[in-house]
């Protein structure tokens, strides 16, 4: 007789990210698996979230009460309404020798979060594991985000909700530092609630029943001293391309710190434009310190 050895090429590497969609929202992601072997290969697909021993591998100290060294969830944020947030088809088949499979990756989340993960297996004959695939995803409420900086949160949702008017509450107290304000249409998006002036109008405040998304950012700088070089680091602002979303040709943004943060030696380049739906654009932050620092 003769030995074969069934072997497979994923389209994809070790990640598939499907990026920011809007909440309850649907994409797709269309990854190919071709067999290079000589044998017809029965597959089957799994989800880690689907596994019958989740249940079992959970009961153990809660993840955010670890350190971050020693964190390794697979399955992130899960939907409120029980369905799954990622799936996956065929989820069995035969691939012939010589052939591909198509295999289409659906992400639908239902509300707001930057933590959406599972992973995807497949399985050649029921139990070799040909390749491991991370899913990974991000959903928001508005059209638009901002990432970049150091994670001020855990990757690890509670089943409490937060209230938008505890946030609220917060900025009154000032327990929130104001960073950035992004205009967007009728919303604002930042952390620091400050009248919207528009042409012809002196001052024209949002009413208190427009949606104020509160976000910090936790930008780390390190400037060498006598260094001619500012220190330098990066945030992203991009727009999401969604059918729930009316079309337009782009969606303006500004980034305002205030006074403040020129008086620390801060600078942002570009923090105003117009973004193209699925567009991304980086905008550079650098620091010099002021003769008067102590």
């Amino acid at each position: 007789g003769r030995g074969v050895v069934p072997s497979t090429e994923c389209s994809v590497g070790e990640l598939l990210d499907l990026g920011y969609v809007m909440a309850r929202d649907t994409v797709t992601a269309t990854l190919k698996i071709q067999n290079t072997s000589s044998l017809t290969l029965p597959f089957s697909v799994q989800l880690e979230s689907l596994s019958p021993t989740r249940d079992r591998d959970r009961q153990k100290i809660p993840s955010f009460l670890t350190s971050p060294l020693q964190r390794t969830e697979i399955v992130g944020t899960q939907n409120y309404n029980g369905f799954s947030v990622f799936s996956v088809s065929p989820t069995e088949g035969k691939i012939e020798a010589g052939m591909s499979q198509d295999f289409v990756v659906t992400f639908s989340p239902d509300h707001e979060s930057l933590y959406y993960s599972d992973r995807l297996k497949v399985l050649l004959f029921g139990k070799h594991t040909a390749h491991e695939i991370q899913l990974k995803g991000a959903a928001r409420d508005h059209p638009m985000f901002v990432e970049g900086g150091v994670p001020l949160d855990v990757p690890v949702e509670s089943l409490a909700v937060t209230s938008p008017v505890a946030l609220q509450e917060a900025l009154k107290g000032g327990k929130v530092p104001p960073l950035f304000i992004m205009e967007q249409g009728g919303i604002r998006h930042g952390n620091a609630p400050l009248p919207l002036r528009k042409k012809g109008i002196k001052d024209n405040f949002f009413p208190e029943s427009e949606k104020i998304s509160i976000m910090s950012l936790l930008l780390l700088l390190e400037f060498v001293e006598g260094s001619a070089e500012p220190a330098r680091a990066e945030i992203t602002v991009g727009a999401i391309q969604s059918p729930l979303l009316a079309a337009k040709k782009a969606v303006e943004f500004s980034l305002d710190s205030g006074p403040e943060l020129p008086r620390a030696g801060f600078e942002l380049a570009g923090p105003r434009g117009a973004l193209e739906r699925g567009q991304l654009k980086r905008i550079g932050v650098s620091w010099v310190p002021p003769a008067d620092l102590q």
